[in-house]
This record gives structure tokens, sequence and C-alpha cells, in this order.
């Protein structure tokens, strides 16, 4: 068994920036064990008022579109300008094992090796939109610990994008030219939710198919109805490998920070935010300590076949499991 410290010593660990004790409390509050989770309510609590001071920004795309390459580039970038950089690195966890790659560290090698920056891989288990089930947790956290910028990478696009949306305050979509994509193969949700949309990999022979591409989405998010904050979602073309791209995109950033902030939508959402994690938290205790119930257990062991075989109506199963339950 993992020995546990105190709730003091995880807290001023992550205060000082210890990066050895925030990889320590963020895996204390992504366990499942019931003993650790009234500490890790305790330490959240604690770190609260250290927190809030970073820009959380959501990058999203496609499967190999090339997020952890752009999300290297794009931190080493931000470290030069004396930012402090977190990474939250979402790995897509097995149906079938449960088990979950965790290569984020190895594809932004450069990035892990510099003092200033701190990635976390993260398993997304059975959490739906790929992302962690604790990212929010894991936000604060490295938010206590000083750092300036949050970077969240998903899976990939499918309902990562209503996750995420929910927890950054600005959200990039990163998109390739000349893959069959252009407004086909990307949602219109998608692309409405998205601050920016970034055409990733314009370099060499796809600058010009990239340019193209950015032209083509400009077109169509101008379609699209003003959102409800007034800010126009602009479409960039960035290269990794070039840099292009890589400053306007933080210039975007900036500018979108300062608007929502002189407006008031910055922290209008973060409260909406807030209460949105409220509701996940008290839907997600609920489902566990439901399944943990003994008699709940024995009825979905003797009853779920008849389900599974179309003999037993699913509805009517769920009223019988909810009415043990609650009693």
């Amino acid at each position: 068994m993992i020995k546990r410290k105190s709730l003091e010593e995880y807290k001023q660990g992550v205060i000082q920036g210890n990066r050895v004790i925030l990889s320590q409390a963020i895996t204390l509050v992504e366990s499942n064990l019931d003993s650790d989770s009234e500490l890790a309510g305790q330490l959240v609590q604690e770190i609260l008022p250290h927190s809030g001071k970073s820009i959380r920004i959501g990058i999203t795309g496609v499967p190999g579109v090339g997020k952890s390459t752009f999300i290297e580039a794009f931190g080493k970038l931000l470290l030069s300008k004396g930012k402090k950089v977190a990474v939250l690195a979402v790995d897509p966890s097995s149906q079938k094992t449960r088990g979950s790659i965790l290569g984020d560290k190895t594809r932004m090698e450069k990035l892990a090796l510099d003092k200033r920056a701190f990635i976390r891989p993260s398993p997304s288990g059975s959490t739906l939109g790929g992302v962690s089930a604790k990212t929010r947790e894991a936000m604060l956290l490295c938010e206590a610990a000083g750092f300036d910028v949050i970077l969240v990478e998903t899976v990939g696009v499918g309902q990562s994008e209503v996750a995420v949306k929910g927890m950054v305050d600005f959200f990039l979509l990163l998109m390739l030219a000349g893959a069959g994509d252009e407004l086909q193969g990307i949602k219109k949700g998608i692309m409405e939710m998205a601050d920016a949309l970034l055409i990733h990999k314009a370099d060499g022979e796809n600058v010009a198919a990239a340019k193209r591409a950015k032209s083509t989405y400009s077109n169509a998010l101008h379609l699209f109805p003003l959102a409800e904050n007034s800010w126009s979602p602009q479409v960039i073309t960035g290269s990794s490998i070039s840099g292009e791209g890589l400053e306007e995109a933080w210039s975007m950033v900036l500018k979108f920070q300062d608007q929502m902030l002189r407006s008031g939508w910055f922290e209008r959402t973060r409260a909406s935010q807030r209460l949105t994690w409220l509701h996940e938290s008290v839907q997600a205790i609920l489902g566990k300590q439901f399944y943990a119930q003994p008699k709940v257990k024995k009825l979905l062991e003797s009853d779920e076949e008849e389900v599974k075989n179309g003999i037993k109506n699913p509805m009517t199963l769920a009223r019988e499991l909810t009415k043990i339950f609650l009693s």
C-alpha cells in the first residue's frame, strides 16, 4: 500500500511548486480508493485560494493532427516568454483491459526536461469525452503550484469537445488540410464550440493546401451566428516544425482573455463550470454508492442476463434497482 503524506505536506509541497509532490497529489485525487477520497477533497479545498490565476487552454483535434507535437512547440514558446506551463495529457484507456499507454511524456521529451514545465499523462478510464474524471482537480493543483498556463490535451474529437469546453477558458481546435475532413468530417457543433481553429502541419508541400483550408473554414465560420460572448473565432495556419503561427495563436489567446475579462464573461463562465463540476460530482458519488450497494449488486447479477436477452425491460429493472437503493 502506498504511504500517503499528511494534508499539510501535500498542501505545502504543491504551493511551493515541488513537482514530485504535485505529481503525488494528482495521484491522490485520481485514486478510486475510498480511503483517499476524503484526504483528496480536503487538499483541493485547502489549495482553492491559491488557484484560479492561470489561463486554461483545451486542445483537441482528430487523431494524427499532431496535438502532442503542437503542444510541445507551443509550450516551448510560452517558456521563452517566462511562463510556467503544465500539460494535462489524457491517454485513451483500452475498453477491454482498462490499460493506458501514457506515452505523452515521451512524445514531449524536450518540454518534459524543462523544470518550468510539468507534464502529467492520465488515463481516460471509462470517462466519456476523452478527459480524465479528475482533470478539474489536477488543473487546480497545477495552478496552486504556480503554473501560468494549463494545456489540456484530449484523446481526439467526439464527445471530447463538450467535456473540454466545460472546464477550460479557451478552446483550440487543430485541423489538417487535405485530409478529406473539410466541413464534411467535422461536425458543425465542434466548430461552433471552438474559440479558434488552427490548420496544423502547414509546412513544406502542405502550405498551399493549408491556405486553401484556412479560406474554406473562415468562410464556413462566417455562416455561424455570433457567439454568446461576442467573440469571433479565427482560423490560422501553423507548423510545429517551422514555428509559423505559434506567436499568432498565443496573441489570439491573450486577446480573447482580455476581451472576456473586460466583459465579465470570463468569471461568469468559470462560475458556471464550477456548478457543472458540482452536479457531475454528485452523479459520480451517487453512481459509485449505487453500484456498491449489496442488494443492488445481487439483483443486477441475477437479472442482467434477462435484460441482455431481451426478456426484461431495462427501464423496469432500473426502477427496481433504484427503489432498492433509495430504501
